[in-house]
């Protein structure tokens, strides 16, 4: 039999209920008084500055040992004397971007991704802003390499065509995104500037979700044989994608329809097409069809209090 059972036994104590008993400190512990001594100690003007270390080894070759270098911590964190000396900088947290926009010209986001050159290694830049609300690509750029200057014009190019700024532009922290061209040309031309937080790509869903949408094509190639190449590749899939592809997000309009305004119109054509399909076959439909709704306001982060959409 082990000792501590010798003792469970020998003085049997039933359940405890609600906190422990605060635990009788050792024979051996300081005081209040030796405590109050080491607290001073500490804290005279010659060891105030000095680690604790320093104090318990400098009063050991003076000839007095007073506690052990732990007890000093203890006694030393007690009275709230012990903190990070240094100067540390502290960075107050990143917060979380929420962006809405109404309609087109509200809010762009841009991106810059990366794309395979001929041989390992080589890379071009495409750069691209798009229209959160319409998902129209409002300017693109395939570079040899991410450049601050290159950006500034992009996007002074881009809002230029445009006709006008728009109210906000969200990018990520990319360097160039941060860099002091491009926050210049925004603070001149009035645009609000926002930003993802560090390592959140949810952040900026739209532009991840454009590349993804460029970057799984069926032609997409694996690498481009020249700057040329790349650029011909993006002038014919943003020209299709504006005007051509459909989006899910948008009711199934083109985002060239969204942006001019022309969507309202067609989706009056997309009723009157369903209109005539039921009045043919109404047994061929559970309820009367309709074409799908454009969204009201788009969203970066939707606030959690904000209604969700329905699915």
């Amino acid at each position: 039999m082990s000792r501590a059972t010798h003792y469970r036994h020998r003085g049997p104590r039933g359940p405890v209920h609600g906190p422990w008993l605060p635990r009788s400190p050792p024979p051996h512990t300081l005081d209040d008084a030796e405590r109050a001594r080491v607290l001073e100690l500490l804290t005279q003007p010659s060891y105030r500055d000095l680690a604790i270390p320093q104090v318990w080894a400098r009063e050991l070759d003076e000839g007095r040992y007073w506690c052990s270098v732990s007890t000093m911590y203890r006694i030393a964190r007690a009275a709230g004397q012990v903190r990070e000396r240094r100067r540390v900088a502290t960075h107050p947290a990143r917060v979380r971007p929420e962006l809405s926009a109404r309609g087109p010209g509200e809010v762009w986001s841009w991106d810059i991704t990366a794309l395979k050159g001929p041989v390992k290694g080589a890379w071009y830049k495409c750069y691209v802003v798009l229209d959160i609300f319409s998902r129209y690509v409002t300017g693109w750029l395939v570079a040899a390499a991410e450049d601050a200057v290159v950006a500034r014009d992009f996007l002074a190019d881009a809002i230029a065509r445009n006709g006008t700024e728009p109210h906000t532009i969200h990018a990520d922290r990319g360097g160039a995104m941060v860099s002091k061209p491009v926050s210049e040309l925004l603070v001149d031309l009035g645009v609000l500037r926002s930003h993802s937080r560090p390592r959140t790509s949810n952040d900026n869903p739209y532009s991840e979700a454009q590349f993804k949408t460029m970057k799984y094509m069926p032609d997409f190639p694996d690498r481009f044989g020249s700057l040329q190449d790349a650029r011909a590749f993006c002038e014919e899939f943003f020209l299709a994608y504006n005007h051509e592809h459909r989006h899910s997000g948008i009711g199934m309009h083109t985002p060239a329809s969204v942006h001019f305004g022309t969507a309202e119109q067609i989706r009056d054509q997309r009723q009157a097409t369903l209109d005539r399909a039921y009045a043919r076959h109404p047994e061929r439909f559970a309820r009367r069809p309709h074409p799908p709704e454009l969204p009201d306001v788009a969203w970066i982060n939707q606030p959690v209090d904000q209604p969700q959409p329905a699915p």
